[in-house]
């Protein structure tokens, strides 16, 4: 079997049954499987699923078990040579997956291949990302994209063919068998946020490579899966946080918390500034301050 396409869902019924339609629609002459782990959703996407698609494989949890745990209850059981991971805000255009299987099957050093994503309007959303290092928290990562295109690609540049990268955004990436087998599935302890990068990193310490095919596009309603209130940006912290210990020293990681904390005190600043002079009038400028705020409560409670 080619691809075993294996989607985590948590009470995203309506965009759940959009993505399946992209892969049956789209996987052409692929051989595949579906897999959707729910995660106790509780807005009837389970029974969706069993109704409308009986043809996919359905594992029901109890509880919400995070992105990385679900994942790999779906690598237990798949059968395909690689899995391809989509989140429900996500849609395959035609031939974007048979796309990152044939390059995969080029490249055999290949553990992680991803796409172009796309905005709703066809304009470049960021597909890949760099390692968290003490430059990239210090420097503006535009500045970086634009003075080492090389070291850190973007979506600002047209790229001609397959590029290396550190990781891929995890709304969309084919991950070889193989290399899941030889290194690692995801470390569970992560709930949600740098599950991809944590695994990538992993992957390529083994000395496995990552890789992007910009010509397989694949449109992501970004944030739609997870939301983009105080409770998920409190939970991207965390996990960049225990990315930064886990694979760090110590002293690495105290500096790198410092700088993280100094930036947010920055960005703090900058945005109540900004609410000042708009007489607190700008609704998307207060929300920010709010969040910062809180982000900044959260650090002082023991993170």
């Amino acid at each position: 079997m080619d691809i075993t396409f294996i989607i985590v869902n948590w009470n995203t019924r309506d965009l759940l049954q959009d993505c399946l339609d992209s892969i049956i629609k789209t996987a052409e002459t692929l051989t595949y499987e579906i897999i959707v782990v729910d995660n106790a959703s509780t807005d009837g996407s389970a029974g969706m699923v069993a109704e409308k698609y009986p043809q996919v494989k359905l594992i029901s949890n109890r509880e919400n078990r995070g992105f990385g745990a679900a994942n790999n209850q779906g690598f237990a059981v798949m059968k395909g040579k690689y899995a391809l991971l989509i989140n429900t805000d996500a849609v395959l255009t035609a031939g974007a997956a048979r796309k990152m299987q044939a390059f995969a099957d080029e490249t055999p050093d290949a553990a992680i291949v991803c796409g172009q994503l796309l905005n709703a309007d066809g304009s470049k959303q960021n597909s890949v990302a760099a390692f968290p290092t003490l430059l990239t928290l210090a420097a503006n990562t535009s500045l970086l994209e634009y003075l080492f295109p090389a070291k850190y690609p973007s979506k600002r540049y047209e790229h001609a063919s397959p590029l290396e990268v550190d990781s891929a955004i995890g709304a969309c990436m084919l991950i070889r068998k193989k290399a899941l087998d030889d290194v690692a599935v995801f470390d569970e302890s992560y709930f949600f946020f740098f599950e991809e990068t944590d695994l990538a990193y992993a992957m390529k310490r083994a000395g496995w490579r990552i890789y992007q095919v910009p010509d397989a596009p694949v449109y992501h309603l970004q944030g739609q899966s997870i939301g983009r209130n105080v409770r998920s940006r409190i939970e991207f912290y965390r996990s960049r946080y225990q990315f930064l210990r886990k694979w760090h020293s110590g002293a690495y990681y105290r500096a790198a918390a410092v700088i993280i904390f100094l930036r947010l005190l920055v960005d703090t600043l900058l945005n109540g500034v900004g609410v000042m002079f708009t007489l607190g009038m700008a609704a998307g400028l207060r929300q920010k301050l709010f969040t910062y705020l809180q982000i900044i409560k959260w650090h002082f409670s023991g993170r």
